[in-house]
């Protein structure tokens, strides 16, 4: 099994996701400038990273990835049993993609990779206000239990985390939401995670 990508990038998640479910793996670190490499656009002719390839399968897409690392790998209750919490860890993955991410890498974009110059400060705000209903959802959820699915963590707590992690990037804190904050430090301190951290 092969995972090409840097850890810098959406690749973390999927490393992290390798890492909690104790696979051998070889880590091919790609950067995000060199994805469209021959190595690469073999595998994934969209060019880009993360890049999984098993036993001849190629996979793409970070959530795909891992939802298949968990289907394929995972017992319960890192893999739910039922069909009815698959949907659930569907739910909640997909959620962070199309609720928080984009909003996140808005932040992203304007406090650390931009140029200083080509900064937007008013999107940055913008975005950050964006996030406050969705993080009023996930903390309204998570009041009473200690995960997404329950008191077990699940491969849906860690791909939200890990796009929730980005804010962390920019040291942006949500304190509107003090249960999912809790959450979140409890996921990223786990030490599977904290492995990825040490990666290239």
């Amino acid at each position: 099994m092969k995972l090409y990508g840097t850890a810098m990038s959406r690749t973390g998640r999927c490393l992290w996701a390798l890492e909690e479910l104790g696979l051998k793996y070889d880590h091919v670190p790609v950067e995000v400038a060199k994805a469209k490499s021959p190595e690469v656009l073999k595998l994934n002719p969209n060019g880009h990273i993360p890049t999984l390839e098993d036993n001849g399968l190629a996979v793409w897409e970070s959530m795909a990835i891992n939802l298949y690392l968990a289907e394929k790998y995972g017992q319960a209750p890192f893999w739910p049993a039922t069909p009815e919490k698959h949907a659930l860890a569907y739910q909640w993955s997909f959620w962070g993609m199309l609720e928080l991410e984009s909003h996140l890498v808005t932040i992203l974009r304007n406090r650390m990779f931009l140029p200083p110059e080509q900064r937007d400060e008013k999107a940055t705000q913008q975005a950050i206000d964006a996030l406050n209903g969705p993080l009023k959802v996930l903390d309204d959820h998570l009041k009473g239990s200690t995960h997404l699915l329950g008191n077990d963590f699940t491969i849906a707590d860690l791909n939200l985390a890990s796009i929730l992690s980005l804010g962390a990037m920019v040291k942006l804190d949500f304190p509107a939401a003090p249960v999912a904050n809790a959450w979140l430090q409890r996921c990223l301190s786990r030490p599977a995670n904290q492995k990825v951290h040490g990666m290239k």
